[in-house]
């Protein structure tokens, strides 16, 4: 460390007059809904800004998805019921930045800030960032309250991470207002999020 630093460093030391201890970390209780599935739903199209469509497990969701992006040319996704001109399996990531639709499927979403787990479950995991848009199916059974469960969830279960080491959460499209203050959709990832949420009532 050099001397100027370890000057500013002492500087910043001798002008703190109270301190406090760290909290407790085992006395706050991480938030819990009456109604986890509601909550997941207003915060998706509210804190997320994403669409959600409510469907069951008999919907064609091969037809849904068609009908959510009707001007669709290129569709990526390796899920059963769902027709696609690229499969993340087999498809590069130069062919997968020309997506219009990514489908992807979610395995835990989280009430506290519309979060969704997704695992790598295809070869080149780009479907979820490189795709203009992005479609996450879910199943309403597999939301929780806050991110303390979701963790525990995913160190419960071996199957997330057996064949790939990545899974990433994903809460609405990707956007920023670094620039200038000015919001911009799609910087990084989809420039749009629908969540496909799968309820048996």
């Amino acid at each position: 460390m050099s001397k100027s630093r370890e000057e500013i460093l002492a500087r910043l030391r001798s002008s703190v007059r109270e301190t406090y201890d760290m909290p407790d970390l085992e006395q706050l209780k991480p938030i819990t809904y009456p109604d986890p599935v509601a909550e997941f739903k207003h915060k998706t199209t509210t804190t997320a800004g994403a669409r959600l469509i409510e469907i069951t497990p008999s919907d064609n969701l091969d037809a849904i998805i068609r009908q959510a992006y009707p001007d669709a040319k290129i569709i990526a996704s390796n899920l059963p019921g769902v027709t696609a001109q690229l499969n993340p399996d087999t498809a590069t990531v130069a062919e997968l930045e020309r997506a219009d639709v990514g489908v992807v499927e979610g395995k835990i979403g989280v009430a506290e800030n519309a979060c969704v787990w997704i695992p790598q479950q295809m070869k080149e995991k780009a479907v979820c960032f490189a795709s203009q848009q992005l479609v996450i199916v879910l199943h309403a059974d597999d939301i929780v309250n806050n991110m303390h469960e979701a963790y525990a969830h995913i160190e419960a279960s071996k199957e997330y991470f057996q064949q790939y080491k990545f899974g990433t959460f994903i809460s609405g499209p990707s956007k920023t207002a670094d620039i200038e203050s000015a919001l911009v959709y799609g910087a990084q990832a989809a420039r749009g999020v629908t969540v496909l949420l799968i309820s048996n009532s």
